[in-house]
């Protein structure tokens, strides 16, 4: 496979292709930044040998940035995350690198869903290395964790109903709005070891009777069978990247990962989104928007905010309008072809 070690190793060097991706930025050299651009998709054909074998010259040369969105828009963006989703989603948010927003989005999606849903949207930290999406998102009412689960979990898998829906709560920490429950990572690494792929399909199974939607917060470890358990079980995969040159190239193997995996649907039907971790957009976003347009389904952009800066609890109703006007967009994207 190009672009990566023989086998399920890292990534190698990026190749030189990445090299002319800057010259071509714009402002790169001039300091002058793009907008921040609405989602955008673009045509593409099947996820084959040739989708495995596009590179960063294979992509649009020019960009039709979008005017923000009116209240109407973002009436009918909130009632596309409203709708029957055809039964209960598993939204994976994946990077092998880390420090790319995956926490991030996986609780602001489960946030914007729950926000509009009102109930039923869950985000599982299934980082193996003391995932932070636990201490991040909702309110620790309790310190169970996964581990507290997995260790009654034939008990829990008896129940159903009322009875089933009550006792995973016992489990879970919610938003302090209700609007989403979360089921945090332990921080002891022998539990990775006890997610064995037919613990992770029980839990996702599990979980899938108590809830709609699931936002997974997938970790780094791509060589994992955990990780590998959940891109199996997948319906949308997120795949999340800051506009720098190093977390975008390890997206883009990833991807090229996947797809000679035997993923390629799942590749095809991805959404890439490129979270700004500061105030001035990068001049990398608009040619990276446009590649990643050309390898997944659609592309989402979320702007910097303030709020998010700290990397402490992420408070939605913190937010600045403009911010959850985004996040409304991104989440759209994601589940609306459900």
């Amino acid at each position: 496979m190009a672009g990566t070690e023989t086998g399920w190793g890292r990534p190698a060097d990026p190749p030189p292709r990445w090299r002319a991706l800057l010259d071509r930025a714009p402002g790169y050299r001039t300091g002058e930044f793009p907008p921040i651009p609405a989602p955008v998709s673009a045509p593409r054909g099947p996820a084959s040998a040739e989708h495995a074998d596009r590179r960063f010259t294979d992509y649009p040369q020019q960009m039709e940035w979008r005017p923000a969105p009116s209240n109407g828009a973002l009436d009918a963006a909130a009632n596309v995350l409203r709708r029957d989703t055809g039964g209960p989603r598993v939204l994976a948010f994946a990077n092998p690198k880390g420090g790319v927003h995956k926490t991030t989005a996986t609780v602001l999606a489960a946030a914007t869903i729950g926000s509009v849903r009102g109930r039923g949207v869950l985000a599982w930290d299934d980082n193996e290395l003391r995932g932070t999406l636990g201490l991040r998102a909702g309110s620790a009412r309790h310190a169970r964790t996964i581990r507290h689960l997995v260790s009654e979990l034939i008990e829990v898998e008896a129940l159903s109903g009322e009875y089933l829906t009550d006792r995973v709560d016992d489990y879970l920490r919610h938003a302090a709005d209700g609007s989403y429950d979360v089921l945090a990572g332990d921080e002891d690494p022998r539990v990775a070891r006890r997610l064995d792929p037919r613990t992770v399909r029980r839990i996702m199974e599990l979980l899938r009777r108590t809830h709609d939607l699931i936002c997974v917060d997938t970790g780094n470890n791509v060589e994992s069978q955990n990780w590998q358990t959940v891109m199996e079980a997948t319906d949308q995969l997120v795949v999340t990247s800051v506009p720098r040159e190093d977390a975008a190239f390890t997206a883009d193997w990833m991807l090229d990962l996947l797809i000679d995996m035997g993923m390629g649907e799942l590749v095809d039907n991805a959404v890439t989104l490129l979270s700004c971790p500061t105030p001035n957009p990068s001049p990398m976003l608009n040619d990276l928007t446009a590649h990643f347009a050309s390898r997944t389904r659609a592309v989402a952009v979320v702007p910097y905010d303030p709020a998010l800066e700290s990397g402490s609890s992420i408070d939605y109703a913190a937010l600045q309008p403009s911010t959850r006007a985004a996040w409304l967009r991104a989440a759209t994207v994601m589940i609306d072809r459900f």
